[in-house]
């Protein structure tokens, strides 16, 4: 994988983890503090099970409908 192959995925698991963070919080201040430790949050969320049970395909789904 080079390296705009790899910044590629970086942004897009970036911008999933603020889409997760919008559809559980719905707060600016917390949507602010994901975009600065995005994969810190993104671990968190699938530690504490808020992706498990078809949520990680259902919250980017619910933005489109």
């Amino acid at each position: 994988m080079d390296k705009r192959d790899s910044s590629i995925l970086y942004f897009l698991l970036g911008l999933y983890s603020l889409m997760i963070s919008w559809y559980y919080n719905h707060n600016l201040i917390v949507l602010l503090i994901t975009y600065i430790f995005w994969p810190v949050y993104l671990v968190y969320e699938l530690l504490i099970g808020h992706l498990a049970h078809g949520m990680w395909k259902e919250i980017p789904l619910s933005y489109f409908k």
